[in-house]
C-alpha cells in the first residue's frame, strides 16, 4: 500500500509539473498553429508607424497599460458592458490610451492567416516589441501563450497604473506590485524616449517646480500649456525634446539636464537612489538597451492566464 501511494505521489507530481511547464509562456509557442503570426503583425505595426510615428508609442503604452492592471490579459481592449465597466475610462487611460483601431487591424490581419488561435494580449505584446525596435530601440524574443481575460476593471486600472504625479517611491511600489525591481522601473521609464504627452499631465510641474526644472525647457513647454486648468488641456508635448519618434538613450540624458517633462520622469534623477542608473543609462546605451528588453520580457510574464483559463477573443473589444 505504501508502495502504491508513492508512486500514486510521484505521478500526481509529475503531472503537476508538466501542468506548470504547459501553462508557461514559450517563444515558439505559435510555431505551428501559426507560423505567419510574427511577419502578419511586423507588416501591420511598420503600416501603422509609417502613417504616424506616435503610433509606436501608443501601442507600446497598451501593452504597459494591460500588463499593469490584473497581467498581461487583454482587458485594456475590452469596451464598457452591461456586466462591467472597463479600464479606457479609466483616469490614467481616458482621452489618452490610444491605438485602439490600429490593434483592429493588426487582429483582423492575424485572424485572416490563423483564425481563432492568438490572443489580442499576445498581439499587444508583439506589437510593443516591433514597436520599439522599427523605432530604432532593441528587439528580443516575446513570450507568448497569453490568453484574454473575459472582464476587464476601471478601479484595478486607477489603483494599479503610476500616475504622472507619482514620487520615487511611489513608482518603486507600483512597478514591485507587479514583480519588477527598481533598476527595471528605470529601464521600463525609458520608454517615453518615444511618445507624447497631454498638458494635463505635465502642468503642475512646469509651473510650480523650479529646483529640478531646466528654466528655458520650462518656458518653452509653458508656451503650450497655460497654467488655467481646462485651456490647451489636450496639448501635447514630447516626452523626449530630443528625438521624440526614436528608440534611444537621449531620456536620460534629459533628465540629468533636468529637462524630464512629467514630474515622475524628473524623480528618477532628483538625487535619490535611481540617479546612478540614470547615469549609467544616459552614457551606455547598449546597457540600457538590455536592461530595457530584459525588462519588457520579465513584464510580459505577469500573471498571464493560460491553459484553459480565459479565451481566445475573435474581436479584441469584446468577450466572445
Amino acid at each position: 500500500m505504501g508502495f502504491s501511494s508513492s508512486l500514486l505521489l510521484k505521478y500526481a507530481l509529475v503531472m503537476f509539473f508538466m501542468g506548470v511547464v504547459s501553462a508557461q509562456l514559450s517563444t515558439n509557442f505559435y510555431s505551428s498553429s501559426c507560423p505567419k503570426l510574427l511577419p502578419t503583425v511586423r507588416s501591420a505595426v511598420q503600416s501603422a508607424i509609417s502613417k504616424e510615428a506616435r503610433m509606436g508609442a501608443s501601442l507600446l503604452r497598451l501593452h504597459f497599460h494591460d500588463c499593469f492592471v490584473n497581467g498581461c490579459d487583454g482587458s485594456i481592449l475590452l469596451d464598457d458592458t452591461s456586466s462591467f465597466i472597463g479600464e479606457k475610462r479609466a483616469a490614467p487611460n481616458f482621452r489618452s490610451a490610444r491605438g485602439f483601431e490600429v490593434v483592429d487591424n493588426i487582429k483582423s490581419a492575424v485572424e485572416s492567416v490563423c483564425p481563432g488561435v492568438v490572443s489580442c494580449a499576445d498581439i499587444l505584446a508583439i506589437s510593443a516589441r516591433d514597436s520599439v525596435n522599427i523605432l530604432g530601440g532593441p528587439t528580443w524574443g516575446v513570450k507568448l501563450g497569453r490568453r484574454d481575460s473575459r472582464t476587464a476593471s476601471q478601479a484595478a486600472a486607477n489603483n494599479s497604473i503610476p500616475p504622472p504625479t507619482s514620487n520615487l517611491n511611489a513608482l518603486i511600489s507600483s512597478f514591485s506590485a507587479v514583480g519588477l525591481s527598481a533598476k527595471d522601473m528605470v529601464a521600463l521609464s525609458g520608454s517615453h524616449t518615444i511618445g507624447q504627452a497631454r498638458c494635463t499631465s505635465f502642468r503642475a510641474r512646469i509651473y510650480n517646480e523650479t529646483n529640478n526644472l531646466d528654466a528655458s525647457f520650462g518656458a518653452q513647454r509653458r508656451n503650450n500649456c497655460p497654467r488655467a486648468s481646462g485651456s490647451g488641456d489636450d496639448n501635447l508635448a514630447p516626452l523626449d525634446v530630443q528625438t521624440p519618434t526614436a528608440f534611444n538613450n537621449d531620456y536620460y540624458k534629459n533628465l540629468i539636464n533636468r529637462k524630464g517633462l512629467l514630474h515622475s520622469d524628473q524623480q528618477l534623477f532628483n538625487g535619490g537612489s535611481a540617479d546612478s542608473t540614470v547615469r549609467q543609462y544616459s552614457s551606455n546605451p547598449s546597457q540600457f538597451s538590455a536592461d530595457f528588453a530584459a525588462a519588457m520580457i520579465k513584464m510580459g510574464d505577469n500573471k498571464p492566464l493560460t491553459g484553459s483559463s480565459g479565451e481566445i477573443r475573435k474581436n479584441c473589444r469584446r468577450t466572445n
